[in-house]
């Protein structure tokens, strides 16, 4: 898939992620990305963990009022993560949209005096 991109390539690449998202916007996206980043292989070492210390016991773990405790699959988080970066993907995809609406607009405005 990636076996044909060239330096060319990523530097069209980056030049549109640059036009669809603006400058001002790519820290804080590369933030929340490295974010994601972080909690993923967070959980990925805590899933791990546990399957190594869990093997052979398949029994919930009761915690002190002897009640079972509920089993969460670890990437629950990963897709609530996933999830809250397509909801800010989508938000900044409309705000862009509402930006280039008032540019435009302007531009009409402009246009008629």
């Amino acid at each position: 898939m990636l076996q044909g991109l060239t330096g060319w390539h990523l530097v069209i690449i980056l030049f549109i992620i640059l036009l669809l998202f603006g400058a001002p916007k790519l820290p804080g996206l590369a933030r929340s990305l490295g974010q994601s980043m972080k909690i993923l292989k967070k959980e990925v070492r805590n899933d791990e963990a546990s399957d190594d210390s869990g093997e052979g016991s398949a029994e919930p773990v009761k915690s002190e009022t002897g009640a079972a405790a509920p089993a969460v699959p670890a990437q629950t988080s990963a897709e609530d993560e996933v999830a809250k970066a397509r909801a800010e993907a989508e938000a900044a995809k409309r705000e862009l949209e509402e930006l280039k609406a008032q540019q435009a607009a302007k531009a009409a405005e402009r246009d008629e005096s």
